[in-house]
């Protein structure tokens, strides 16, 4: 019995020792890597430096700006969510604007993307290589007009623009229109460089700088033809005011520079109390204008906006002028200020800034170029994009007997 009892005691005193050892064993194991690594990163540097670059790099095309109403669709859930400076773009993604929305987007191959009012795209790759030697940047134009402009390219480069009738490859340092029609014909105008068109047909095209083609409903490209410049609008001018006669209304002579290239066979005018045309906007229309000018009679007191564009004898349209802006004024008024209250600025991310606030009915606001009006309630927003360093902007409200005032506004980017 004794030897029993000092067996039992011999073999509980190895089994402590033998964790004791295990556990220095462990110790020396977590010493001797820790040294390893420490001397790898003196000699080598941090071997995870550049995954944290990686990581910290845009994966996708970003918002460099946008105005409006712009929703992206994401290809993986299909949630609408509204443009902002820090959304990123992945393949699939569906940038849709609206009557009054455009976007620019950055692109991973340096290109820039511009989607104009009533558009919708699609983003298929974007894509770019750690060296920059080579990208792959594929965009789909589903319907409206996209306007792309590319960088420097390698020859391993792709920059394909596809609608629904043809596949576009776009070279380096070019810029390009792509139109798709609600017809279903399409147009594709090209301002320089150099862009490779083919059909879904098979039909192909070579278009340089300065030209334009159309594609029509069966998919046919028309032979290549000069390109048609925007006629330039000279009167009246960007804000100009315009006397009522004694009767309560102005006639309003249009003036506009006929294109500098291409030869026009006639030209269509819009005048329109809004400054995105919307239909029910739309005070007076006129097409097959045989000279650059045309008188508009009986406009009452209040804010216009009018646009034109020109069309050839082989039925290319030029792009729409930008729109400018004249002020019907009650001859003799008193002038009056225009008040604006309950002003306020949310800053959206980036340079995008919100600026919204209180006016009388009939008042219109306009910021940096965008106009807006104000609601039933007389509540106005309107969303800017200012250069970067900006710290304020100037705000104009008009009202309808031809009255402006001025307000300043501090933009603070930390609200």
């Amino acid at each position: 019995m004794a030897t029993t009892r000092v067996s039992h005691f011999e073999l509980d005193w190895w089994v402590v020792q033998k964790r004791g050892v295990y556990r220095t064993a462990f110790v020396i194991l977590l010493c001797a890597l820790f040294a390893s690594g420490a001397l790898y990163v003196w000699k080598y540097g941090n071997p995870f430096r550049n995954i944290a670059i990686r990581v910290d790099a845009p994966l996708g095309a970003r918002f460099l700006s946008f105005e409006g109403d712009v929703r992206v669709i994401r290809a993986a859930t299909r949630q609408v969510v509204s443009a902002n400076n820090d959304l990123q773009l992945y393949p699939g993604d569906t940038v849709q604007t609206q009557t009054d929305g455009r976007a620019r987007i950055s692109m991973a191959d340096g290109s820039t993307v511009v989607v104009r009012p009533n558009s919708t795209i699609i983003i298929r790759d974007n894509e770019s290589a750690e060296d920059g030697k080579r990208s792959n940047v594929r965009v789909v134009v589903d319907s409206g007009q996209m306007f792309v402009s590319t960088t420097e390219q390698s020859d391993e480069s792709k920059n394909v623009v596809e609608t629904p009738k043809t596949k576009n490859q776009i070279t380096g340092q070019s810029a390009a229109s792509f139109g798709v029609n609600p017809g279903g014909t399409e147009e594709i105008r090209v301002n320089r460089g150099l862009v490779q068109s083919a059909s879904r047909n098979g039909d192909g095209v070579a278009l340089h700088g300065g030209e334009y083609v159309a594609v029509n409903q069966s998919g046919a490209i028309s032979k290549p033809q000069r390109l048609l410049d925007v006629p330039q609008p000279s009167q009246p001018q960007d804000m100009e005011k315009v006397s009522a006669s004694s009767a309560g209304s102005a006639t309003v002579q249009l003036r506009w520079q006929k294109p500098q290239a291409g030869i026009p066979a006639n030209y269509r005018v819009e005048v329109a109390t809004s400054p995105f045309f919307v239909r029910e906007g739309i005070v007076i229309e006129r097409d097959q204008l045989m000279l650059p000018q045309f008188n508009v009679s009986d406009l009452r007191p209040g804010s216009y906006f009018w646009r034109v564009r020109a069309t050839a004898t082989s039925g290319q349209t030029s792009d729409w002028s930008e729109p400018l802006k004249f002020i019907v004024i009650v001859r003799g008024a008193n002038s009056a200020t225009v008040q604006v209250s309950n002003l306020n600025m949310v800053h959206l991310g980036g340079n995008v800034f919100l600026i919204s606030g209180s006016v009388p009915a009939g008042v219109s606001i306009r910021v940096l170029g965008r106009e807006a009006s104000a609601t039933g309630e007389g509540i106005f927003q309107v969303q800017i994009t200012v250069p970067p360093g900006t710290r304020e902007v100037t705000l104009q409200a008009s009202d309808q007997q031809g009255n402006i005032s001025s307000y300043r506004v501090p933009l603070n980017r930390s609200s």
